[in-house]
């Protein structure tokens, strides 16, 4: 006999061992009740990923529910909040007790790490869509955002470049010498959030990466109203990356490639020395529009985009 909505969400979705101070009631009720403290904003974000689009038909489950945890908790990285609770919605063509069972390992497990309560959702049929809206705490009127960028910032990554998007070339039958670590990464990545924390009082503007460093930086340039010069001998490259690039001739890949879910902010030079020693300087806030590439000594504009919907 087959599990109703209700018994799938008590089979496999509330025995976290976790518990937030800010979850005062979570599964049960019609709505679940969260305390803010004084002195804090409510970051929330909300993101779906659809089979055939978002990931692969087939894609093993329990790294699905780590990356779909995964990108929400990144952008709350990318807003120097800490998560504190999440929101899950499945729709399910049918209901596989050991898909959902591996789903919930690889969810759970990512938010048992952040301390994060799983405090409601919503099970329905159709072709598998997976929606997770996730929340997070800052202190008010620290939030990082898009729009702080100034000129004379420094540009920085928190890590390497391109990966992911190895990784999803590799998925689709590109051959490497060692595909584990690019397939990790665009399997399961590990949302920044100590970085975002850390990077409170100190960066200016800040995006996380999901649509490639070029589409993702356009967006803190636009809303800053600045423009920006990165240097492509200074991108942070794994030897793996820097060995398709040498095959391909596509060095454009770790500028557009999604999925890296780094941190992307500025920075002023009298701050830089206050950040993380892994993260790296890539180049400079600039005041004319647009966004420009040198690569060895010669600068162009990058008129490239990562991936967009509808189009």
């Amino acid at each position: 006999m087959s599990l109703s909505e209700f018994g799938l969400i008590q089979r496999f979705f509330t025995k976290q061992a976790v518990k937030n101070p800010s979850t005062r009631l979570g599964i049960g009720d019609d709505c679940a009740l969260l305390t803010i403290p004084d002195g804090y904003e409510l970051a929330v974000t909300t993101d779906t990923m659809v089979e055939n689009v978002h990931f692969f038909a087939g894609a093993e489950p329990r790294q699905l529910g780590h990356k779909l945890l995964a990108v929400n908790l990144s952008d709350l990285a990318a807003m120097g909040a800490r998560p504190i609770s999440v929101m899950l919605a499945l729709t399910l063509p049918q209901v596989d007790e050991t898909w959902l069972a591996a789903f919930a390992q690889g969810f759970l497990g990512l938010a048992g790490q952040h301390n994060v309560d799983l405090i409601g959702g919503d099970t329905t049929a159709g072709t598998l869509t997976l929606g997770v809206q996730a929340l997070g705490l800052v202190p008010s009127g620290q939030a990082l955002l898009r729009s702080a960028a100034q000129v004379g910032d420094f540009i920085y990554v928190s890590g390497n470049l391109g990966d992911a998007g190895l990784g999803l070339k590799i998925s689709q039958g590109y051959c490497c010498g060692d595909p584990d670590a690019a397939l990790a990464r665009f399997n399961t990545p590990t949302p920044r959030i100590e970085t975002g924390l850390a990077l409170r009082g100190i960066a200016h503007a800040c995006i996380d990466i999901s649509d490639g460093l070029a589409s993702d930086l356009g967006h803190i340039l636009g809303q800053s109203q600045v423009g920006a010069c990165i240097n492509w001998d200074a991108l942070p490259l794994s030897d793996a990356v820097l060995g398709y690039i040498v095959a391909t001739g596509d060095w454009l890949m770790p500028l557009v490639a999604g999925d890296d879910y780094e941190l992307c902010f500025t920075v002023s030079p009298e701050q830089a020395p206050s950040l993380p020693a892994y993260c790296r300087k890539i180049g400079l806030i600039e005041a004319t529009p647009g966004l420009r590439l040198n690569k060895s000594g010669t600068i162009q504009l990058l008129k490239v985009k990562g991936y967009e919907h509808f189009s």
